[in-house]
C-alpha cells in the first residue's frame, strides 16, 4: 500500500495550532499505523520548520511539516473500514455541532486501534469523514461499553472541552446491570484506585489504599430478582471505574468478564446478555464556542431493552 510517493510540506492553519506532531500525522496519514508514524519521526524524516522533533512536539501558526513518502506494507497497514461499519459509524451520530459531535458508541468497537486492533474508531472515523482536517475524542469508553462519546472537530474546541472536563462541568450518567438487590441508601462509593498489569499487556485496576482517590455516584432505577439497574455518575475519571466499585461494593455488573463473578455472568447468559451491560446513557457539556449547555441522551441498545425485558418476567 503507497502512501506518498514524494514528501509533502504542510503549512499549520489556525485549527492546527497547539496539535501534538503525533496526533497531526495520524490524522493527515489515513491508514497509517501509529507505530510507523512514531518510527518516522524518531528517525528525523518528519521535520518542522526542517528541524527535527520529538513527538510530543507542540505545532505553531505558519509551522512548515515535511512528512517523507511512505510505503506500508499490508501486514502493518491499517484496514480500510467495511461498508458495515461506515454504515454503523454514520448512523450513530446523535448530534453534531460546528467543532464537536457526540456519537452512540456501540459495543465492542474500541475507540483507539492497537493492542491488535486493527482499527478503532477514531481512526475509522478520520475514513470516514474526509471533510474534517481535525476529529480527536474528549474523552473515552471501554471497548465493550457502548453511548454517548464526545469528539472535538478542532484544537480550539478540543482544549475548551478538556478544561470543561478538568473543572467538572461535563456530567455523565450511565446504566448499569448489577448482580443482586443494591442497598437504596447506598448512593456513593468511595476507593482509591489502582491500574496493574494482569500479564499479556492487559490493563487491570483494582481498589489499592496507594492507588488514586475515586468516587462514583449510584442510585436505583429498577429492581429485578437477583439484579438491580442502576444510574452511575462518575465524580472521577479512572479507568474502570463503575465496573470496579460496583464489584467492590458486592454487585459486580452482569457480562463483566474482568470483575464478575460466575453467578453474574450466568445470571447474564440467563437473561440473553452477550455483552457488559454498561451504557453511556447521558451527556451534558458546555458549548465550546458560548458556553451554552448541551445535554445528550443515547437510547439503550434493542440488546440491552430486550434483557430488560427478559428481568421483568
Amino acid at each position: 500500500m503507497a502512501e506518498g510517493q514524494e514528501v509533502q510540506w504542510i503549512e499549520v492553519t489556525e485549527g492546527q495550532v497547539g496539535q501534538r506532531v503525533d496526533n497531526f500525522l495520524m490524522t493527515r496519514l489515513k491508514g497509517v499505523p501509529r507505530s510507523l508514524v512514531y518510527r518516522i519521526v524518531r528517525k528525523g524524516e518528519v521535520r518542522v520548520n526542517k528541524k527535527r522533533v520529538k513527538a510530543e512536539h507542540r505545532l505553531e501558526l505558519g509551522d512548515m511539516v515535511r512528512i517523507p513518502p511512505l510505503r506500508v506494507a499490508p501486514r502493518e497497514a491499517v484496514r480500510e473500514v467495511s461498508d458495515n461499519l461506515r454504515n454503523l459509524l454514520a448512523g450513530s451520530v446523535l448530534l453534531e455541532g460546528p467543532d464537536w459531535m457526540v456519537l452512540n458508541k456501540p459495543s465492542g468497537l474500541a475507540v483507539h486501534g492497537g493492542s491488535g486492533v486493527k482499527i478503532g474508531l477514531i481512526e475509522a472515523l478520520r475514513q470516514v469523514r474526509e471533510d474534517l482536517d481535525f476529529l480527536e475524542l474528549v474523552h473515552r469508553l471501554d471497548r465493550d461499553t457502548s453511548g454517548c462519546l464526545l469528539l472535538a472537530k478542532s484544537r480550539p474546541a478540543l482544549l475548551a472541552l478538556n478544561t470543561s472536563l478538568k473543572q467538572h462541568q461535563m456530567n455523565k450518567q450511565y446504566l448499569a446491570l448489577v448482580a443482586g438487590r443494591w442497598p437504596a441508601r447506598r448512593d456513593f462509593v468511595s476507593a482509591r484506585l489502582d491500574r496493574y498489569d494482569a500479564g499479556n499487556g492487559e490493563r487491570r485496576v483494582r481498589v489499592d489504599p496507594a492507588g488514586k482517590v475515586s468516587r462514583t455516584r449510584f442510585a436505583v432505577r429498577e429492581t429485578f430478582a437477583g439484579a438491580t439497574l442502576v444510574e452511575a455518575e462518575p465524580i472521577t475519571g479512572r479507568t474502570h471505574q463503575i465496573r470496579v466499585h460496583a464489584a467492590h461494593a458486592g454487585h459486580a455488573l452482569l457480562g463483566d468478564d474482568k470483575y464478575g463473578t460466575r453467578e453474574g455472568l450466568q445470571l447474564g447468559r440467563r437473561l440473553g446478555l452477550s455483552r457488559l451491560f454498561l451504557h453511556a446513557a447521558s451527556l451534558s457539556f458546555p458549548e465550546p464556542s458560548n458556553g451554552r449547555t448541551v445535554q445528550i441522551r443515547a437510547p439503550l441498545g434493542p440488546d440491552l431493552e430486550a434483557v430488560l425485558t427478559r428481568a421483568r418476567r
